[in-house]
């Protein structure tokens, strides 16, 4: 820096004369406030200056003073003086032009909007003296004294009150007590602003657009504290129920391993079920994997079955496959294309026995899944069975996503609803159902996209129970792009809201109506859309508070993203399944969920606007057997 400065006062201005420096008369003190308004300390230190007739200059953050305007409005009304210390206390020696000039302009736009002037005062962030205007901070004092400013430094500390000093103070408490012990000070006849002392005009005036920019700045970052104060409490609420929800999976995923222990093992009630039983497979352009299902099923160890294919109007050679797999329990039958729903129904139309299981035909088998899934229909009260699904094709990393979430968003999930007897969903790939329990609700409804959630419903409103089996294993194929896998959760999602609208009125039932409409219903419209809606901008206020606020307030997201992984362990180990799957979670968490939450979104959106949405197919791979070294798919045999 030039000489001048470093040995000048600490009011330095630049014009086309030179650089021109000046200092307080003796026996003048110019107290001055870096960093405010502070709502707290501000305040306190305006009622200790009217109180002893002193003056003072404050240099504001322009973010501060949009969020204050009260208090910059009394500092101005009390006769102070204000100048910038830019609008978020940037270092203006280490930021860029664009920065530099919007730090400058926009604390401007703030003190315009709160008072109608322009200050002609800057103090530099991590300024004192003159002595520290060097460097890259020296040419960013001249960039600015080329916008009009006056630059305000602070006297060192050797220099005497009665010399006539600028004293640089904070808004805090230990500034409070400096400013009281100053006050008091005899060798000192006044204390008063720096332009006063020095002579100097401290504002212009602005213009109209920069009033009205001003004051539009003010409300919008009002209007931000309003966002911020509720986001606070949102996500406080929302990340305590998240955490609660994952700690009530736990507890009840507990609870359920100790109902099995003590119920379901030499339970006075149950029996053997050892019957025949009607597997109903509906099929729609499965050439790829119904040959590797029908071999599961036809390998269980429950031997007396009739496997019924329903090919609904498949334009491969799904029909020809199941038909020529060489078993007699094993039917065909034809229908045009009519839905899942259909094919459905038309299978229970010709099925003979009493019990039925309905299964995907993308789907692979454990060789007992059959006996396992049938057993709890020995309780008479017991209506339908949902099977454990298990993600066969875990090769990539969307599927591995896809595999923690069937682990523990569906699987321990269903071991919840089991206690609580509000199981919402039988899920199509594996779930067992009393034929006449489903015939009397009508059958198969093609009111929904999401069959299997309004058969289950129905079934909960006809009085019916419905349990979960987590030792009837099943291999299901899941979508292995963005675009499969959004196509398929939208419809999902989109047949779930539209069954728990049709069914909305379990609500008001009594018995086991009731007890799935108030804690089935409820936990759904919570957890699974109200949550979701609100999901993605708590993640991104807790981000925003990570980076820019207080890191405190995104304690309670990280705490829920820790609990998440904790019980997505335990659920892991309840299900077998190796523990080191965990280390894809974090990026499940991050990108995966995020889609999930915008799918939510859009399936809520189209549902109120009255949208139709058709059934949507994936196209599959035959790849629902990889994780278990199963039957490879099916390959036709050219015939001699």
């Amino acid at each position: 820096m030039p000489e001048a400065v470093a040995k000048g006062g600490p009011v330095i201005g630049i014009n086309r004369d030179g650089i021109r420096s000046g200092s307080m008369p003796a026996r003048t003190v110019a107290l001055t406030f870096d960093g405010g308004p502070d709502p707290v300390w501000t305040p306190r230190l305006l009622d200790l200056l009217r109180r002893n007739q002193a003056r003072a200059t404050f240099f504001v953050h322009g973010a501060k003073a949009a969020r204050h305007p009260e208090l910059i409005r009394r500092i101005r009304a009390e006769g102070h003086e204000i100048g910038s210390n830019t609008y978020t206390g940037a270092v203006l020696g280490e930021s860029s032009a664009p920065r530099f000039r919007s730090e400058l302009e926009l604390t401007q736009s703030a003190l315009a909007g709160a008072t109608g002037v322009r200050t002609n005062l800057l103090r530099m962030p991590r300024t004192t003296t003159p002595e520290t205007l060097c460097g890259r901070e020296w040419q960013a004092a001249r960039r600015a004294t080329g916008y009009g400013y006056v630059l305000v430094a602070a006297d060192k500390g050797a220099r005497k009150p009665a010399q006539g000093i600028v004293r640089q103070l904070s808004q805090t408490e230990s500034a409070y007590l400096e400013v009281r012990r100053l006050l008091r000070n005899r060798s000192v006849d006044r204390f008063t602003t720096v332009s006063h002392g020095l002579g100097l005009v401290p504002y212009a005036s602005p213009s109209v657009v920069e009033r009205w920019l001003g004051a539009g700045l003010i409300q919008v970052t009002r209007l931000g504290q309003v966002f911020s104060t509720a986001m606070i409490w949102v996500l406080g609420v929302a990340g305590g129920l998240g955490v609660l929800r994952l700690l009530l999976l736990a507890l009840f995923a507990r609870a359920h391993v100790r109902r099995l222990e003590r119920f379901r093992t030499g339970a006075p009630w149950m029996r053997e079920v050892s019957g025949p039983v009607t597997v109903l497979v509906p099929a729609y352009n499965e050439e790829a994997g119904i040959g590797s299902t029908l071999r599961s099923l036809l390998d269980s160890t429950h031997r007396e079955l009739q496997v019924i294919v329903i090919d609904d109007g498949s334009s491969d050679r799904t029909a020809d496959i199941a038909g020529n797999m060489g078993d007699a329990r094993v039917e065909v039958f034809r229908q045009p294309n009519s839905g899942k729903a259909a094919a459905l129904n038309t299978g229970l139309a010709h099925a003979r026995y009493d019990i039925v299981v309905m299964v995907d035909a993308d789907t692979v088998f454990e060789p007992d899944a059959i006996e396992r899934i049938v057993q709890p229909l020995a309780h008479p009260a017991v209506g339908a069975v949902s099977g454990n699904t298990k993600v066969g094709n875990r090769r990539s990393l969307l599927a591995r996503w896809q595999h923690l979430e069937y682990v523990f968003g569906f699987n321990l999930d269903r071991r919840m609803f089991e206690v609580l007897e509000c199981m919402p969903t039988v899920p199509g790939a594996i779930g067992a159902f009393r034929r006449d329990a489903v015939i009397g609700v009508g059958g198969v409804s093609e009111d929904t996209l999401a069959e299997d959630t309004d058969l289950t419903m129905a079934l909960w409103r006809a009085g019916w129970r419905v349990l979960y089996e987590e030792s009837a294993v099943a291999w299901t194929e899941v979508p292995t792009t963005l675009r499969q896998l959004w196509r398929q959760r939208y419809r999902w999602c989109y047949g779930t809201l539209q069954a728990m609208w049709k069914h909305r009125g379990a609500l008001f039932g009594m018995g086991p109506a009731g007890r799935f409409g108030r804690r089935g219903l409820t936990y759904l419209a919570i957890f699974q859309v109200a949550l979701p809606l609100l999901a993605p901008v708590i993640d991104v206020y807790a981000l925003y508070g990570m980076l820019f606020r207080d890191p405190w307030e995104s304690a309670v997201w990280f705490a829920f993203l820790g609990v998440q992984i904790v019980c997505s362990g335990y659920a892991l180990r309840l299900d077998g399944e190796p523990v080191l799957a965990l280390w894809s979670m974090p990026f499940q968490i991050v990108v995966y969920r995020q889609l999930m939450y915008l799918v939510v979104i859009q399936s809520l959106v189209a549902l109120l606007l009255g949208s139709r949405l058709r059934w949507q197919r994936m196209k599959r791979s035959g790849t629902a057997a990889e994780q278990i070294g199963g039957p490879v798919p099916y390959r036709s045999v050219p015939m001699r």
